[in-house]
Protein backbone atom coordinates (compact mmCIF):
# COMPACT_ATOMS: atom_id res chain seq x y z
CA UNK A 1 0.00 0.00 0.00
CA UNK A 2 1.16 3.75 -1.15
CA UNK A 3 2.43 5.60 2.03
CA UNK A 4 0.72 8.68 2.42
CA UNK A 5 2.68 12.02 2.87
CA UNK A 6 1.23 15.60 3.63
CA UNK A 7 3.87 18.07 2.16
CA UNK A 8 3.46 21.47 3.55
CA UNK A 9 4.84 24.40 0.99
CA UNK A 10 4.45 22.65 -1.89
CA UNK A 11 4.02 25.40 -4.14
CA UNK A 12 7.35 26.52 -2.87
CA UNK A 13 11.24 25.52 -4.38
CA UNK A 14 11.80 22.48 -2.30
CA UNK A 15 8.72 21.55 -1.31
CA UNK A 16 8.21 21.29 -5.03
CA UNK A 17 11.08 19.07 -5.70
CA UNK A 18 10.12 16.89 -2.95
CA UNK A 19 6.78 16.44 -4.28
CA UNK A 20 8.28 15.29 -7.70
CA UNK A 21 10.79 13.01 -6.29
CA UNK A 22 8.60 11.15 -3.89
CA UNK A 23 5.83 10.58 -6.62
CA UNK A 24 8.27 9.14 -9.02
CA UNK A 25 9.44 6.63 -6.20
CA UNK A 26 5.62 5.80 -5.55
CA UNK A 27 4.44 7.73 -2.49
CA UNK A 28 0.98 9.27 -2.53
CA UNK A 29 1.21 13.13 -2.12
CA UNK A 30 -1.03 15.54 -0.63
CA UNK A 31 0.28 19.05 -0.98
CA UNK A 32 -0.89 21.90 1.35
CA UNK A 33 -0.19 25.97 0.59
CA UNK A 34 -1.87 29.23 1.18
CA UNK A 35 -0.04 30.20 -2.31
CA UNK A 36 1.24 33.52 -0.08
CA UNK A 37 4.60 33.11 -1.95
CA UNK A 38 4.62 29.79 -3.96
CA UNK A 39 3.04 29.45 -7.26
CA UNK A 40 0.36 26.53 -8.15
CA UNK A 41 2.43 25.90 -11.48
CA UNK A 42 5.11 24.45 -9.14
CA UNK A 43 2.48 21.68 -7.78
CA UNK A 44 3.54 18.49 -9.54
CA UNK A 45 0.11 17.21 -11.40
CA UNK A 46 -0.63 14.28 -9.83
CA UNK A 47 -0.39 15.50 -6.07
CA UNK A 48 -4.12 16.21 -4.46
CA UNK A 49 -3.73 20.04 -3.50
CA UNK A 50 -5.65 21.77 -0.72
CA UNK A 51 -5.41 25.35 -0.75
CA UNK A 52 -5.04 26.37 2.88
CA UNK A 53 -3.90 28.19 5.69
CA UNK A 54 -2.13 26.58 8.86
CA UNK A 55 -2.48 28.89 10.93
CA UNK A 56 -5.99 28.43 11.31
CA UNK A 57 -7.16 25.73 13.28
CA UNK A 58 -10.13 25.50 10.79
CA UNK A 59 -8.42 24.98 7.89
CA UNK A 60 -7.49 22.03 9.45
CA UNK A 61 -10.78 19.78 8.58
CA UNK A 62 -10.08 19.34 5.04
CA UNK A 63 -7.35 17.60 6.25
CA UNK A 64 -7.30 13.90 5.69
CA UNK A 65 -6.68 11.62 8.51
CA UNK A 66 -4.83 8.73 6.82
CA UNK A 67 -1.47 10.71 6.80
CA UNK A 68 1.69 8.79 7.27
CA UNK A 69 4.30 11.10 7.29
CA UNK A 70 4.30 15.14 7.68
CA UNK A 71 6.92 16.81 5.31
CA UNK A 72 6.67 20.54 7.46
CA UNK A 73 8.36 22.89 4.33
CA UNK A 74 5.69 25.73 4.57
CA UNK A 75 6.24 29.13 6.08
CA UNK A 76 7.92 32.45 5.60
CA UNK A 77 11.25 31.69 4.98
CA UNK A 78 13.48 35.08 4.62
CA UNK A 79 14.59 36.78 7.54
CA UNK A 80 14.80 39.80 6.18
CA UNK A 81 10.99 39.74 5.55
CA UNK A 82 10.34 38.55 9.13
CA UNK A 83 11.22 42.25 10.94
CA UNK A 84 8.49 43.55 8.56
CA UNK A 85 5.62 41.75 10.33
CA UNK A 86 7.14 39.62 13.04
CA UNK A 87 3.82 38.46 14.43
CA UNK A 88 2.65 37.42 11.20
CA UNK A 89 6.28 35.50 10.78
CA UNK A 90 5.50 33.59 13.89
CA UNK A 91 2.04 32.74 12.39
CA UNK A 92 3.29 31.13 9.36
CA UNK A 93 6.48 29.60 11.30
CA UNK A 94 5.33 28.72 14.57
CA UNK A 95 1.72 28.83 15.33
CA UNK A 96 1.17 26.56 12.28
CA UNK A 97 3.99 24.16 13.11
CA UNK A 98 2.10 23.92 16.37
CA UNK A 99 -1.31 23.47 14.90
CA UNK A 100 0.66 20.85 12.92
CA UNK A 101 1.96 18.57 15.57
CA UNK A 102 -1.76 18.73 17.04
CA UNK A 103 -2.84 17.26 13.89
CA UNK A 104 -0.03 14.27 13.90
CA UNK A 105 -1.01 13.68 17.29
CA UNK A 106 -4.39 13.25 17.21
CA UNK A 107 -4.17 11.27 13.91
CA UNK A 108 -1.10 9.39 14.91
CA UNK A 109 1.28 10.43 12.18
CA UNK A 110 4.37 8.13 12.21
CA UNK A 111 6.57 10.90 12.05
CA UNK A 112 7.12 14.94 11.07
CA UNK A 113 10.40 16.24 9.38
CA UNK A 114 10.55 19.57 9.52
CA UNK A 115 12.47 22.51 7.79
CA UNK A 116 14.66 24.78 10.08
CA UNK A 117 17.48 26.77 9.07
CA UNK A 118 20.68 27.79 9.81
CA UNK A 119 19.68 30.49 11.04
CA UNK A 120 19.02 29.03 14.48
CA UNK A 121 22.71 29.86 15.13
CA UNK A 122 22.86 33.49 14.45
CA UNK A 123 26.36 34.81 15.05
CA UNK A 124 29.32 31.80 15.35
CA UNK A 125 32.93 31.55 15.23
CA UNK A 126 34.48 31.12 11.53
CA UNK A 127 34.40 26.73 12.00
CA UNK A 128 31.89 24.12 10.75
CA UNK A 129 29.38 24.79 13.09
CA UNK A 130 27.63 21.60 14.53
CA UNK A 131 24.06 20.75 15.49
CA UNK A 132 25.41 21.28 19.29
CA UNK A 133 26.42 24.96 18.87
CA UNK A 134 24.34 27.17 20.95
CA UNK A 135 22.07 29.02 18.78
CA UNK A 136 20.93 32.33 19.19
CA UNK A 137 19.02 33.61 16.54
CA UNK A 138 19.49 37.40 14.54
CA UNK A 139 16.43 37.57 13.10
CA UNK A 140 12.33 37.18 13.89
CA UNK A 141 12.59 34.14 11.45
CA UNK A 142 15.46 32.52 13.38
CA UNK A 143 13.25 32.87 16.36
CA UNK A 144 10.37 31.14 15.22
CA UNK A 145 12.35 28.27 13.70
CA UNK A 146 14.16 27.55 16.89
CA UNK A 147 10.68 28.14 18.57
CA UNK A 148 9.18 25.30 16.47
CA UNK A 149 12.27 23.06 16.73
CA UNK A 150 12.03 23.11 20.78
CA UNK A 151 7.82 22.67 20.34
CA UNK A 152 8.76 19.32 18.26
CA UNK A 153 10.97 18.30 20.83
CA UNK A 154 8.62 18.86 23.49
CA UNK A 155 6.56 16.39 22.28
CA UNK A 156 8.67 13.71 20.92
CA UNK A 157 6.98 11.06 22.56
CA UNK A 158 4.07 11.50 21.08
CA UNK A 159 5.02 12.68 17.61
CA UNK A 160 8.67 11.67 16.81
CA UNK A 161 10.63 14.42 14.54
CA UNK A 162 13.48 14.88 12.36
CA UNK A 163 14.63 18.85 12.23
CA UNK A 164 16.85 19.56 9.28
CA UNK A 165 18.66 22.97 9.91
CA UNK A 166 19.27 23.85 6.11
CA UNK A 167 21.56 26.14 5.03
CA UNK A 168 21.97 27.97 2.14
CA UNK A 169 19.79 25.75 -0.75
CA UNK A 170 19.72 27.09 -4.74
CA UNK A 171 19.15 25.52 -7.94
CA UNK A 172 16.61 25.26 -10.56
CA UNK A 173 13.29 25.96 -9.63
CA UNK A 174 14.05 28.59 -7.21
CA UNK A 175 11.39 31.47 -7.33
CA UNK A 176 13.98 34.31 -9.50
CA UNK A 177 11.47 37.00 -8.94
CA UNK A 178 11.78 37.19 -5.01
CA UNK A 179 14.74 39.90 -4.34
CA UNK A 180 14.71 39.14 -0.54
CA UNK A 181 15.50 35.80 -0.08
CA UNK A 182 18.13 33.32 -1.79
CA UNK A 183 21.74 34.78 -1.67
CA UNK A 184 22.11 32.38 -5.29
CA UNK A 185 19.06 33.49 -6.81
CA UNK A 186 19.34 37.12 -6.29
CA UNK A 187 22.40 37.64 -7.59
CA UNK A 188 21.78 35.40 -10.53
CA UNK A 189 18.82 36.98 -11.28
CA UNK A 190 20.22 40.23 -11.31
CA UNK A 191 23.43 39.04 -13.78
CA UNK A 192 20.28 37.64 -15.87
CA UNK A 193 18.26 40.84 -15.84
CA UNK A 194 20.86 43.89 -15.25
CA UNK A 195 24.26 42.93 -16.37
CA UNK A 196 24.71 43.47 -12.23
CA UNK A 197 24.98 42.23 -8.78
CA UNK A 198 24.08 43.92 -5.67
CA UNK A 199 25.81 42.52 -2.72
CA UNK A 200 24.18 43.56 0.72
CA UNK A 201 26.91 43.21 2.96
CA UNK A 202 30.65 42.08 3.03
CA UNK A 203 31.86 40.62 -0.21
CA UNK A 204 34.00 38.14 2.69
CA UNK A 205 30.95 37.06 4.17
CA UNK A 206 30.65 33.69 3.72
CA UNK A 207 28.00 30.63 3.16
CA UNK A 208 27.47 27.21 2.85
CA UNK A 209 25.59 26.42 -0.62
CA UNK A 210 23.75 22.94 -1.27
CA UNK A 211 22.32 22.26 -4.51
CA UNK A 212 18.75 21.16 -4.56
CA UNK A 213 19.01 17.84 -5.48
CA UNK A 214 21.33 17.16 -2.46
CA UNK A 215 18.39 18.29 -0.04
CA UNK A 216 15.93 16.24 -1.91
CA UNK A 217 18.08 13.41 -1.07
CA UNK A 218 18.07 13.96 2.42
CA UNK A 219 14.59 14.61 3.12
CA UNK A 220 13.64 11.65 1.06
CA UNK A 221 16.08 9.84 3.16
CA UNK A 222 14.55 11.38 6.25
CA UNK A 223 10.98 9.21 5.07
CA UNK A 224 12.68 5.86 4.43
CA UNK A 225 14.78 5.28 7.35
CA UNK A 226 14.04 4.39 10.98
CA UNK A 227 15.45 7.65 12.28
CA UNK A 228 13.65 10.00 14.77
CA UNK A 229 14.13 12.69 17.23
CA UNK A 230 17.03 14.25 15.44
CA UNK A 231 18.25 17.72 14.74
CA UNK A 232 20.66 17.27 11.53
CA UNK A 233 22.40 19.80 9.32
CA UNK A 234 21.78 19.85 6.02
CA UNK A 235 24.71 21.39 4.04
CA UNK A 236 27.92 20.97 2.24
CA UNK A 237 30.30 21.60 5.09
CA UNK A 238 32.16 23.81 2.18
CA UNK A 239 33.20 28.06 3.61
CA UNK A 240 32.25 29.80 0.26
CA UNK A 241 33.10 33.42 0.49
CA UNK A 242 30.06 35.56 -1.22
CA UNK A 243 32.86 37.09 -3.57
CA UNK A 244 33.59 33.55 -4.59
CA UNK A 245 29.92 32.82 -5.34
CA UNK A 246 29.93 36.02 -7.53
CA UNK A 247 33.36 35.15 -9.15
CA UNK A 248 31.37 31.83 -10.09
CA UNK A 249 27.87 33.04 -11.25
CA UNK A 250 30.01 35.98 -13.66
CA UNK A 251 32.08 33.47 -14.89
CA UNK A 252 28.79 32.63 -16.98
CA UNK A 253 28.32 36.08 -18.25
CA UNK A 254 30.21 38.76 -19.59
CA UNK A 255 30.70 42.32 -18.27
CA UNK A 256 29.01 41.89 -15.32
CA UNK A 257 29.32 44.99 -12.49
CA UNK A 258 29.26 44.57 -8.67
CA UNK A 259 28.01 47.35 -6.37
CA UNK A 260 28.27 46.57 -2.18
CA UNK A 261 25.68 47.57 0.00
CA UNK A 262 24.86 47.98 3.51
CA UNK A 263 23.64 44.63 5.00
CA UNK A 264 20.06 43.60 5.81
CA UNK A 265 18.89 43.30 9.32
CA UNK A 266 19.60 40.45 11.17
CA UNK A 267 22.12 38.89 8.51
CA UNK A 268 24.70 36.56 9.51
CA UNK A 269 28.30 36.93 8.75
CA UNK A 270 29.35 34.10 7.73
CA UNK A 271 28.42 30.20 8.98
CA UNK A 272 29.13 27.31 7.02
CA UNK A 273 28.10 23.44 8.35
CA UNK A 274 29.70 20.58 10.44
CA UNK A 275 27.70 17.77 8.18
CA UNK A 276 29.49 14.40 9.88
CA UNK A 277 25.96 13.65 11.34
CA UNK A 278 24.05 13.71 7.93
CA UNK A 279 26.61 11.83 5.74
CA UNK A 280 26.54 9.32 8.80
CA UNK A 281 23.00 8.89 8.81
CA UNK A 282 22.28 9.41 4.93
CA UNK A 283 25.44 7.72 4.19
CA UNK A 284 26.25 10.62 1.49
CA UNK A 285 29.00 9.72 -0.38
CA UNK A 286 29.23 12.51 -2.89
CA UNK A 287 27.79 16.19 -2.81
CA UNK A 288 27.28 18.23 -6.09
CA UNK A 289 30.61 20.79 -6.08
CA UNK A 290 29.15 24.80 -6.44
CA UNK A 291 30.49 24.88 -9.63
CA UNK A 292 28.35 22.15 -11.15
CA UNK A 293 25.54 23.30 -9.08
CA UNK A 294 25.64 26.98 -10.58
CA UNK A 295 26.42 25.58 -14.15
CA UNK A 296 22.67 23.40 -13.70
CA UNK A 297 21.58 26.42 -12.27
CA UNK A 298 22.54 29.06 -14.78
CA UNK A 299 21.59 27.04 -17.42
CA UNK A 300 17.87 26.60 -16.63
CA UNK A 301 17.36 30.20 -15.61
CA UNK A 302 18.54 31.41 -18.94
CA UNK A 303 16.26 28.95 -20.73
CA UNK A 304 13.98 29.72 -18.40
CA UNK A 305 14.26 33.41 -18.55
Amino acid sequence: MKKKLLITGIAGFIGAEIAKKVIEKGYSVIGVDDLSSGREENIPKRAEFLKLDLSKKEDFKQLPIDIDFILHLAGQSSGDISFDNPILDLKKNTHSTLNLIEYGIKNKVKKILYASSMSVYGSVIDKPISEEYKTNPLSCYGVGKKCSENYLSIFRNKLPFLNYRMFNVYGPGQDMSNMRQGMVSIFLSQALNSNSITVKGNLDRYRDFIFIDDVVDCWIKGVELNLKNKTINIGTGKRTEVKALIKEICSHFNDITIDVEESTQGDQFGIYSNNELMKNLFQTKKLITLEEGIKRFVSWAKKNK
